[in-house]
């Protein structure tokens, strides 16, 4: 684990050399999210869900909320990089999305949609031939991002922040 409360699993680094082994423990790990997210969370009280991971961070409710808003996006760029050529997305602003309406309800709904859609985007990504992990899209601030590299960007996303909330219920000693 990282000191930085930003990144507890460190920021994410990039294998230039993915193998079909190592896109199926990727792919694990975006399956298994839902599950480990509903662990981490369990059992917290409503003022511990909306208590930030760290001073100026997201309360662990937007964190997951955020989770369900971005791994959304990332499945329709997905999508998108497979049924167009090298098709420009749309960025949004995800801390504008943290603060929305919706990012202040129970997190049921979330999780909910984190089961449902982790179950759809695995099924595709064990699906792809490698040919289909060189597809890209272009993100207007990103420029080309190829699937490959999109795919452990998300692995890491997964643990990244399910690791925001397991610190901090190590951190204040919640059981």
């Amino acid at each position: 684990m990282s000191e930085d409360l930003r990144y507890p699993v460190g920021k994410a680094v990039y294998d230039p050399q993915p193998t079909p082994q190592k896109r199926a423990a990727w792919i694990t790990e975006i399956r298994e999210l839902p599950a480990r997210l509903r662990a981490a969370i369990a059992g917290l009280t409503p003022a511990q869900l909306d208590t930030p991971y760290r001073d100026g961070g997201w309360t662990v409710r937007q964190v997951v909320h955020h989770l369900a808003d971005s791994h959304m996006n990332s499945f329709a760029r997905f999508k998108l990089a497979l049924t167009e050529t090298n098709p420009t997305i749309k960025p949004y602003d995800e801390k504008a999305w943290a603060l929305t309406a919706d990012s202040v309800m129970d997190t049921a709904s979330s999780l909910s949609v984190l089961e449902g859609l982790h179950a759809r985007w695995t099924a595709l990504l064990s699906s792809l031939s490698p040919e289909q992990w060189e597809r890209t899209f272009v993100h207007p601030e990103g420029g080309v991002q190829k699937l490959d590299r999109t795919l452990q960007t998300y692995a890491w996303h997964c643990r990244h922040h399910v690791a925001h909330i397991t610190a901090l219920r190590m951190r204040s000693g919640w059981r």
